[in-house]
């Protein structure tokens, strides 16, 4: 699903990201909610960037990847940790782009993720490829993982994440 976010662009460079697990649902713009194999998935467009809220009969986790103002703990760029009884593992980069190279990609991955049954991107006005985009599945081994893709055209860089969330496999003794 693609839709444009009637908002300001309130991200203002991909160094103010910042990852935070366990918050409340923020007030959202835009939301897909899916059902994938007994896991209930929440995508949330947020003004900030994004959210996402996962529930299954094992437990809760939320992720907001986002403008937060307050907030201390920048973007990592990895994270392994146990939530409940869930393994959680998170990774983030940043792509730095040409003008014209990012704008291909652009165009690229809002394609993807617009024509996708669980995908939701949201342009900011005034640029096309001012965005934020995510695309979640259910993977053959029950984990549960989602793509996120933050746009900063005014400096070519595009913030990409991966989260994969899933049962906690117990140590073999």
């Amino acid at each position: 699903m693609l839709t444009t976010l009637t908002t300001d662009y309130t991200d203002t460079c991909a160094s103010d990201l910042a990852w935070a697990l366990g918050r409340e649902p923020l007030p959202a713009l835009a939301v897909l909610d899916l059902e994938l194999d007994g896991a209930t998935l929440q995508l949330r467009l947020l003004g900030a960037s994004h959210q996402v809220l996962l529930s299954e009969s094992d437990g809760y986790c939320s992720e907001t990847v986002a403008c937060i103002p307050g907030s201390r703990t920048p973007l990592p760029l990895g994270v392994s940790k146990q939530v409940g009884n869930w393994d959680y593992e998170f990774a983030a980069r940043v792509e730095r782009l040409s003008e014209a190279a990012f704008a291909g990609r652009a165009q690229e991955l809002l394609a993807l993720v617009a024509d996708h049954p669980n995908g939701l991107a949201g342009t900011f006005p005034g640029s096309p490829y001012a965005f934020t985009a995510l695309l979640a599945q259910r993977e053959g081994n029950g984990q549960v993982s989602w793509r996120t893709w933050h746009a900063y055209p005014q400096e070519g860089q595009l913030v990409v994440t991966r989260t994969r969330v899933g049962m906690r496999v117990p140590a073999a003794v």
